[in-house]
């Protein structure tokens, strides 16, 4: 297991602020991490000088140190614990990458047995739970089924909620990773109308997922091999993504002492915003939007014309200034899929020619506005028969591993403190209080 992550500070290495209207000056320490840009350590600036720093949205902001996924945006690079995304999506499964996110490295036969085991055998949930279902309305949306249903598990399972014991964060991990599937698959049951299905041990966390989401009682369902791949590719590469919104909601939820199941539905409730997580259902949206074939090139110059709203979605990425590196792998197995299901779809063959027109145009090319990972998941999981709303739910799903980990390394961080950001006060001054008798 990795130790706790390093605060690597080089005493030598300085900034100095300079106060322009008093000539005060402060030194402030750079931290260097292994790879990507040096941070200004400004901990002790307020105590010195009086000062804070403002960044709204912390986008030039270091909140903690990690050891665990590392983005380079300029470049598109994505590793997690130094592994490339593309390695770890092409030649493994998504068990170990679990154990990689959680654990610091890839696991040993040994050790991939008994982490499969331990995972497999938290699938099922407690039966009350089933009951608890019952409590939503049916057309509740997916997320908001979620959001109540992991917050409720520490009503359950009190023998995991003791965060200072590193034998019951363990179990809280395990539990969490082992049930979310259990969880998303009886959501979208419930909003269905359908019979919960049981977890079964013989099956792969993909498998497994994909049996509870369409298998009835009534006849045998066979999980599509082809299907299985996709899955878990699809939870591979939504398994992490540095400190985005929602991971950083389960840390700062987590640094109050907050009990694991708690802060993953927080992180649930982050992701849920349409900023975040619903940006794989905004393409199926767009696409309904065009409609047909003959509408792209419409489309796309309204998409060049910067006085229009519309915005093709699922092209570029907020961080990625290159190509996302995801979107390589999820392209391969969104032609795997299609080609295996051999689908009529019109919706879908809209989607692969506004690909193409995108790939080929100057102006996307020249702007590096590539479809990105959201692009080809959500044509991938309409393809699967998945409904656009459980979407956000598969995200939540894949992204657990990591929320647990990052607040695993969080708990574990001998210099964590609780998260208290300041702000810069512009409301009224002191002032006294009038009786409503002379207002």
């Amino acid at each position: 297991m990795d130790k706790p992550a390093a605060k690597a500070t080089d005493s030598k290495a300085t900034l100095t602020v300079i106060d322009n209207e008093t000539g005060q000056r402060w030194d402030l320490p750079k931290l260097h991490g292994t790879i990507g840009p040096s941070a200004v350590d400004v901990r002790k600036l307020y105590g010195e000088s009086g000062l804070f720093t403002y960044d709204p949205g912390f986008g030039s902001t270091a909140a903690c140190t990690s050891k665990i996924t590392y983005i380079d945006g300029d470049e598109g690079v994505l590793l997690h614990r130094g592994y490339k995304i593309e390695d770890l999506a092409e030649q493994s499964d998504f068990m170990d990458v679990c154990y990689l996110l959680l654990e610091g490295e890839l696991p040993n036969a040994k050790q991939k047995t008994e982490f499969e085991r331990a995972i497999t055998y938290h699938t099922m949930l407690h039966e009350q739970i089933a009951y608890f279902y019952r409590g939503f309305r049916r057309d509740a949306h997916p997320m908001a089924v979620m959001v109540g249903v992991v917050g409720a598990l520490s009503a359950f399972y009190h023998d995991s909620t003791d965060i200072r014991d590193p034998q019951q964060r363990m179990i809280a991990s395990h539990r969490l990773i082992a049930k979310m599937p259990t969880i998303a698959a009886w959501a979208y049951k419930y909003s269905v109308g359908q019979p919960f299905m049981y977890p079964k041990n013989d099956l792969t966390y993909a498998e497994n997922f994909l049996h509870m989401t369409f298998a009835v009682p009534a006849e045998d369902y066979r999980v599509n091999p082809v299907l299985a791949r996709a899955m878990d590719r699809i939870f591979i590469l939504h398994a992490d993504h540095e400190q985005n919104a929602s991971t950083s909601t389960v840390r700062n939820a987590g640094s109050s002492g907050a009990n694991p199941f708690a802060c993953i539905a927080a992180g649930i409730a982050s992701l849920w915003g349409p900023a975040h997580g619903g940006a794989n259902e905004a393409v199926l949206k767009m696409l309904g939007e065009i409609g047909h074939k003959d509408r792209i090139p419409e489309f796309i110059k309204r998409a060049k014309d910067k006085d229009d709203p519309f915005r093709l979605m699922g092209f570029g990425h907020r961080v990625y200034k290159n190509y996302d590196p995801r979107a390589k792998v999820m392209k391969k197995t969104c032609d795997e899929v299609l080609g295996e299901l051999g689908i009529n779809d019109p919706l879908l063959e809209l989607a692969m020619e506004l690909e193409k027109i995108a790939l080929e145009d100057d102006y996307f090319v020249q702007r590096k506005l590539y479809p990105n990972v959201d692009f080809y998941s959500g044509i991938i999981l309409r393809a699967m028969g998945f409904p656009t709303s459980m979407f956000t739910a598969l995200f939540a799903l894949a992204r657990t591993v990591g929320w647990i980990a990052q607040w695993k390394e969080m708990i574990e961080d001998p210099d964590q403190r609780i998260s208290r950001p300041r702000q810069i006060y512009d409301g009224a001054t002191a002032r006294e209080f009038v009786p409503m008798s002379v207002r």
